[in-house]
């Protein structure tokens, strides 16, 4: 008789995923939008299980960093660690919707935003 599955077989610590490092190599928005090609699908797949994931589910249609995390259930700072790690090596291509604008701008861009909304 075999032994039902034990599901704690399987669990990974995030500092054994990323090596141990916490912080990314560079800063990704969690909604950066990151898109991959078949070519980089066929070279992480030497990068480790979870890069070979990410490009996978990049390749057929660009995703944001918040959605990878969801759809690999690897904690976001995991998954920013990892995918920083992929567009250093040009395994990802990355689309940021965050303005390249200081934090007084960005403060008044969402001030205008939430006036908008409390009009509506």
């Amino acid at each position: 008789m075999t032994e039902p599955h034990d599901p704690r077989g399987n669990l990974v610590r995030p500092y054994a995923v990323t090596r141990g490092r916490t912080e990314p190599s560079r800063d990704i928005p969690i909604e950066a939008v990151l898109l991959a090609g078949p070519e980089a699908v066929q070279e992480s797949r030497f990068a480790g299980h979870d890069k070979y994931r990410i490009a996978v589910l990049c390749e057929p249609k660009a995703l944001s960093l918040a959605e990878l995390a969801a759809l690999t259930r690897l904690p976001l700072g995991v998954t920013r660690v990892l995918v920083a790690d992929m567009v250093g090596a040009g395994l990802l291509q990355l689309h940021s919707a965050a303005p390249k604008t200081g934090f007084t701008e960005r403060m008044d861009l969402l001030g205008r935003v939430l006036g908008g909304l409390r009009k509506l």
